[in-house]
């Protein structure tokens, strides 16, 4: 026996109507494709010309499929709907949450999807990584800031990477938003995690020097054991990553 259920904004109950359909035309030829991999990620406009992301999430296997449906642990895509407020009490820019939608077979956990506003940014960090000092300097000392904004806020990115933190220049400066949020970390953010969370990022090894020195002067941190921290937390996840996906670096990695 299969059974849908729904989790819906309140304030976009005027598209219930089109939001019950996803599960029926999400795979049709509809849609404009973002990603399509493990998870699939379309562009879709609502009947009343809103544009809405929404994420399929793959049907879980093995223990996980135990687990997600057993509520041991919520659901990736129930996650990001439930963080995106979070992130926005805050002050940290988030597509807002619009729908939540399960499908359960025989009481387990099939396909899930995550339906929010589709965010305006057009930039993402993977444009840093071989990008000159007269514009990585002005960018790694707004983005050292925007993180160090989320950690003394209590929130840590677990997946802080480059298709994970969108950007505009505007005239007020840099603006930043998250998305992919369902893997977050609330709590006290210490010297090390705040550290060790910048490891993933594209860029210049003076680029990161640049993000340690300006995240740790607005924490309060010692600028030097920061910068130490960042550089080795760097180091070691790319190596890892090297031996492993070579071919996707598209970056000058100085290790």
């Amino acid at each position: 026996m299969s059974v849908v259920s729904y989790t819906i904004n309140p304030d976009y109950t005027y598209l219930r109507d089109f939001l019950e359909s996803v599960p029926l035309f999400f795979a049709s030829s509809e849609g404009e494709v973002l990603q399509d991999g493990r998870n699939l990620i379309k562009v879709f406009t609502a009947p009343d010309g809103t544009r809405l992301n929404i994420k399929r999430y793959h049907q879980p296997k093995g223990i996980n499929k135990f687990v997600y449906s057993w509520g041991i642990r919520k659901p990736k895509g129930k996650r990001a709907y439930l963080y995106s407020d979070i992130l926005l009490s805050h002050g940290i820019d988030t597509p807002r949450s619009v729908a939540y939608i399960e499908e359960r077979h025989c009481g387990m956990i099939g396909y899930s999807y995550y339906v929010s506003l589709q965010c305006h940014y057009t930039h993402k960090c993977y444009e840093l990584g071989d990008a000159a000092p007269s514009m990585y300097i002005p960018f790694a000392k707004a983005l050292a800031a925007f993180t160090a904004k989320i950690h003394e806020a209590g929130l840590l990115h677990r997946d802080y990477s480059p298709g994970n933190i969108l950007w505009e220049q505007t005239q007020q400066g840099y603006q930043f938003a998250l998305v992919d949020t369902n893997q977050m970390h609330f709590g006290h953010i210490s010297q090390r995690m705040g550290c060790r969370n910048f490891a993933r990022l594209w860029g210049q090894k003076d680029f990161f020097s640049l993000l340690a020195r300006e995240y740790a002067a607005i924490r309060g941190f010692n600028p030097d054991e920061c910068e130490k921290q960042v550089l080795a937390a760097r180091r070691k996840f790319w190596k890892r990553y090297m031996r492993k996906k070579k071919d996707k670096i598209k970056f000058n990695l100085e290790l």
